[in-house]
């Protein structure tokens, strides 16, 4: 694991640890502690100002040794092949591998909120949880299947119970039954207030409150059971389980419990794997009980291939994107010095959201504190179809200095002739894309914006960077790059499958979302549509019957107002244009209005232009 990715991790699962991490030197010496043992004794006798200086100077020695390391290799050809590393974490590879039926979580995490031992005893102020193995063909405790004393009486009601099932027992402490749910989509663990209060579980205070965001609102909790020992099978493990008043399950063990524990989950199988301490594996079944009925489904369950990959489908980016063979880089023309702006004037009501939008993103560490020269000032833009708004910066200023970017963007006429012939469609829209790039790091310094709160600067892609569609697009083209004309279309985030039977496109989808899930890239659910004959993409309907119009778009055209200066005629026709596969003779027709572009040409509205006008947008709206 590279430095960039374990501090990626670090901060994620630091912000979970309500008792550490809370001092800056505490941070540091956690840090170190995660550090492999090269770095640590380069770094560990040295001073740091903060934080963010002994990562920065971590970052810098792992470079310096790669750096060593590559001309050891170039002096040495002979060894490098003993001497190459993979780019990612060996578990990693493992979960890519083709075929793998198992998802690996991290097998050993960076960063622990809590104390090792996990097969230690529990301490005497330590509760545990039994997993016991009850009958699988009645559900009662005491026995097993072989000496079921209805044995007799099922084996005569059908072949069902004939086929051997395994089932997880009920979870007990002190001889009480819990309900346990693994949650790989949530970040936390925690029980309820209730059960932890029934069976005697030690709660503290936390050092600060924390807001937990649940399907029904947040949540406020200061509470923490600190250490709770849990038996699965005669195997002792431990977990850190956060305090809530109300909750359907007894307990919820989140990603930072299942990483701890090194988690395989088999959905194939609906089987839960645990690594013990001793190598031991540990397998229990997904329960079938009627209470765990009363849980809210995954959007993903039922729909064919797609229920196999939750984990792609997240509802909030899981932190830093992972490092990447492309980075996002601000190159600008020579002899550009720092710019720095001043801030926008803003009513009060504007600074309290830009302060919301703020610490959402330092949370997410997508931004940090930044003592750049260079200042941008920040605006708010309403979010399409809602009343929220959006904090963005305004970097004009700084892309009329960027070089531009010369990878370009597909034509749309080329990306839709590949679909001839297809009967089959899903359409998946990834979540934040832009954020799921990070800036190089020498760039980062560059996207310093400045308000009422601070100077802060990006590390990851943000809005109203010039060449950001053409950086998001080479990585999306990468990703997919032996999939393209075959049987898939990217467009910046938009990836659209295509399969002429519902055979081909099982096989095609599920080769996509492994190629998303390997490159860690989420999608948003409710903006996919998966398994249909007909998708709208780009502007266009797309379906077996071929291409068309889509006539919710086409409205913006037919509704143009007539132009009144140079600016809102290239912006009609680069509107009408979108579609000039579908209107014969469309430059012929458009003619009177490109010449008003041309350099140094009168701007006069005549009827040849109005003519042209109307024209354009009646064979619009005939094949809408």
């Amino acid at each position: 694991m590279s430095v960039t990715e374990y501090r990626d991790k670090f901060l994620q699962l630091a912000r979970y640890a309500p008792t550490e991490g809370v001092e800056d030197g505490d941070k540091q010496e956690h840090f170190l502690e995660g550090l492999n043992d090269n770095l640590q004794l380069q770094l560990m006798n040295n001073t740091f100002n903060n934080f963010n200086h002994l990562v920065d100077c971590a970052l810098l020695t792992e470079q310096k040794r790669r750096e060593i390391e590559e001309k050891k290799r170039k002096l040495n050809p002979a060894s490098s092949n003993s001497n190459t590393r993979p780019r990612y974490p060996q578990q990693y590879q493992q979960q890519t591998g083709q075929g793998q039926r198992y998802q690996n979580l991290n097998q050993r995490p960076t960063y622990r909120a809590m104390s090792q031992g996990q097969s230690n005893p529990p301490a005497p102020n330590q509760a545990t949880i039994l997993v016991v193995r009850n009958c699988y063909k009645c559900g009662d405790s005491g026995h097993l299947a072989n000496n079921c004393p209805q044995k007799g009486q099922q084996q005569q009601q059908g072949a069902r119970q004939n086929a051997p099932q395994q089932q997880q027992g009920a979870p007990t402490i002190n001889v009480n039954p819990a309900t346990v749910l693994f949650d790989t989509g949530g970040t936390h663990s925690f029980i309820t207030r209730s059960y932890a209060e029934q069976n005697n579980i030690p709660i503290s205070s936390m050092k600060k409150p924390m807001v937990v965001a649940s399907p029904g609102g947040e949540i406020n909790t200061s509470s923490i059971c600190s250490r709770v020992g849990i038996k699965i099978r005669g195997v002792e493990f431990s977990a850190k389980l956060i305090v809530i008043d109300s909750m359907s399950i007894d307990i919820i063990l989140g990603m930072d419990t299942l990483e701890k524990w090194g988690v395989k989950i088999d959905y194939a199988q609906r089987t839960v794997h645990l690594a013990a301490s001793d190598g031991q594996e540990v397998g229990i079944s997904a329960s079938t009980s009627g209470h765990l009925h009363q849980m809210e489904a995954r959007p993903t369950d039922g729909i064919r291939v797609v229920c196999d990959y939750p984990d792609v489908f997240l509802d909030e980016l899981p932190g830093m994107p992972p490092d990447r063979d492309i980075e996002f880089l601000i190159e600008l023309l020579p002899g550009t010095a720092p710019i720095a702006m001043r801030q926008y004037r803003m009513a009060p009501i504007e600074h309290e959201e830009v302060k919301k939008n703020i610490d959402e993103l330092l949370a997410k560490e997508y931004i940090r504190p930044s003592s750049s020269p260079w200042a941008f000032p920040v605006l708010l833009v309403e979010k399409k179809d809602t009343d929220v708004k959006r904090m963005c910066v305004d970097y004009r200023a700084l892309n009329k200095v960027t070089i531009k970017n010369k990878y370009q963007l597909p034509r749309i006429d080329d990306l839709f002739d590949q679909l001839q012939g297809a009967c089959v469609f899903s359409k998946i829209d990834l979540r934040s894309g832009y954020p799921q790039l990070k800036i190089r790091l020498s760039d980062i310094p560059k996207t310093a914006f400045t308000n009422k709160y601070g100077l802060y600067e990006y590390t990851v892609m943000s809005f109203g960077l010039t060449n950001a569609p053409a950086y998001f697009m080479q990585l999306m083209n990468s990703v997919f790059m032996d999939y393209l004309d075959n049987f898939v279309v990217v467009f910046i985030d938009d990836i659209l499958i295509y399969s002429k039977t519902e055979a081909e496109h099982e096989e095609h989808l599920r080769l996509v979302l492994q190629r998303l899930r390997e490159h860690k890239l989420y999608a948003k659910f409710s903006k996919c549509e998966f398994w249909i004959d007909e998708v709208r993409f780009l502007g266009h309907v797309v379906s077996k019957g071929g291409i068309a119009v889509d006539p919710s778009k086409v409205s913006a055209v037919t509704n143009w107002k007539v132009p009144e200066i140079p600016k809102e005629v290239r912006g009609f026709l680069s509107l009408a244009g979108y579609y000039q596969r579908f209107i014969e003779n469309f430059s012929k027709i458009a003619k009177p209005m490109t010449s008003l572009l041309e350099k140094d040409a009168e701007f006069r509205w005549t009827n040849a232009q109005q003519a042209a006008f109307d024209e354009l947008k009646k064979r619009l709206t005939d094949i809408a």
